[in-house]
């Protein structure tokens, strides 16, 4: 939805670049004919599939239309839905969150196959497309729903997890800031955030950050991408 470039931006410190997407964006909203900003109906989605053999792993790098996306296109991953996790208010929208007054973050739920793919790598593609050391911010977009987050469901995630951390701690030149919390609930983002990459291509933000991330992604990991 055009709407959401506008509030990214806005809540943004803007470089020219962005102060320019931005007056592109509000042209489109004045013409959109696209889905209502009404918040339709929410699921609290804990696991979203009735396969037993997929596992379930939530992460938070930003803006979910592109993490939602770089998940989606992994072998052995079979969904991947936006939503919220780390808040405790019922039932949150996707206005709410984005006033950043909550504790929820823009997440990602991605069911996989551990036999086709692990969870260390899936830990490898978060941490490789994101910077795990900006606290509350990844590029224009600021405030702690864009925060760097790993949601644990077991124990050995949890582990893992934070091992991970520790080995690749000195590959950068700041601390790592992301959070590792246990998944309380998942909540499932409105309709309209559903794939929204492939639905509007042309959006503004969609255009000038998520292609971007999107193709870096699959520059950066090709082996594991779906035929």
């Amino acid at each position: 939805m055009t709407v959401r470039c506008v509030q990214r931006y806005t809540m943004s410190r803007k470089s020219a670049f962005f102060l320019a997407a931005c007056a592109a964006a509000i042209v489109a909203v004045l013409a959109c004919n696209g889905p209502s900003r009404q918040a339709s109906a929410k699921t609290a989605v804990v696991e979203t599939d009735t396969d037993s053999h997929l596992e379930h792993a939530t992460f938070s790098m930003g803006c979910f239309w592109h993490s939602e996306e770089i998940f989606l296109e992994l072998k052995g991953v079979k969904n991947a839905l936006p939503g919220y996790a780390g808040g405790t208010e019922p039932n949150p929208s996707y206005d709410l969150v984005s006033t950043g007054s909550t504790r929820y973050a823009e997440s990602v739920d991605v069911a996989f196959d551990p036999s086709e793919i692990s969870y260390h790598t899936l830990l490898e593609v978060f941490f490789r497309e994101h910077d795990p050391t900006t606290a509350d911010r990844q590029g224009p977009d600021e405030g702690p729903q864009y925060r760097s987050a790993i949601f644990y469901r077991t124990p050995e995630q949890r582990s893992e997890a934070e091992q991970y951390i520790s080995e690749i701690a000195g590959r950068y030149y700041a601390p790592i800031v992301t959070q590792v919390a246990p998944l309380t609930k998942f909540w499932r983002a409105e309709d309209y955030h559903l794939r929204y990459f492939r639905n509007h291509p042309d959006q503004p933000y969609i255009v000038s950050v998520t292609t971007p991330e999107v193709e870096k992604f699959r520059h950066d990991f090709p082996q594991l991408l779906k035929n």
